[in-house]
């Protein structure tokens, strides 16, 4: 099958609404956001704390951190295998080749872009507002929060960068997810099968839809971004 003819198929696919297809981008949509609903509150709260405190070890801490950001999705899902195999210290959870597996390890993946991003922000932010706040009795949570506020952009590229990086991550998902048929079959690691056997049409039609996505995430950032400035 030509390049055309699979593109022509792949369209029919999506048009259609294959319920194959169409289940897996369910899969990789849900797995995707169920971890970043857990990964942003520990993300950056992690990365407020790390610009706010002062304590021994921060600076190695953060230098960890910073390294994670570059860590290979498939260390992390061969860690997380290991603890949740049968012989690891969660294996009698049977979390393995499950969807909470997946959350699991791309929520791990998503944690150290999101605390780095958001102390990179925090750090930049302006100074004087902390002060006004801090100068006008502002409770802790409050400070904390006209600080968030402050840097809301920041943060926003900080979770569409997150965002980005796990809904098309495959080494995580392969190892501690299986590529089960209806069940941990996402975008990733279907389009990885189906252009292993020589099925282009769906791996076509699942790659649109992972673009797609991904611009869209990336667009309504830039329009609220945009309709800030106005």
């Amino acid at each position: 099958m030509g390049l055309l003819d699979a593109t022509y198929a792949a369209l029919r696919l999506l048009f259609s609404a294959d319920p194959e297809l169409w289940g897996i981008v369910g899969v990789s949509l849900s797995v995707t956001l169920r971890a970043m609903l857990i990964a942003m509150p520990l993300g950056i709260g992690s990365g407020y704390l790390l610009a706010t405190l002062r304590f021994p070890g921060r600076r190695a801490l953060i230098v960890v951190i910073q390294g994670l950001l570059a860590s290979p999705t498939v260390v992390v899902g061969l860690l997380l295998y290991l603890l949740l195999s049968r012989q690891g210290i969660f294996g009698q959870l049977h979390l393995l080749f499950t969807q909470t597996a997946m959350v699991a390890g791309q929520a791990l993946i998503a944690l150290p872009v999101l605390t780095a991003f958001s102390l990179s922000a925090l750090q930049g932010a302006d100074p004087r507002a902390r002060e006004t706040a801090v100068a006008l009795g502002a409770s802790a949570p409050r400070i904390g929060w006209t600080m968030l506020v402050e840097v809301r952009f920041a943060l926003m590229a900080a979770v569409c960068n997150a965002f980005g990086r796990i809904v098309s991550e495959i080494g995580c998902s392969l190892m501690v997810g299986g590529n089960i048929a209806g069940v941990t079959r996402n975008i990733p690691t279907a389009i990885a099968l189906e252009t292993s056997k020589g099925d282009f049409a769906q791996g076509i039609a699942l790659g649109i839809v992972l673009l797609v996505v991904a611009l869209g995430i990336n667009s309504a950032f830039a329009f609220f971004q945009g309709e800030s400035r106005q």
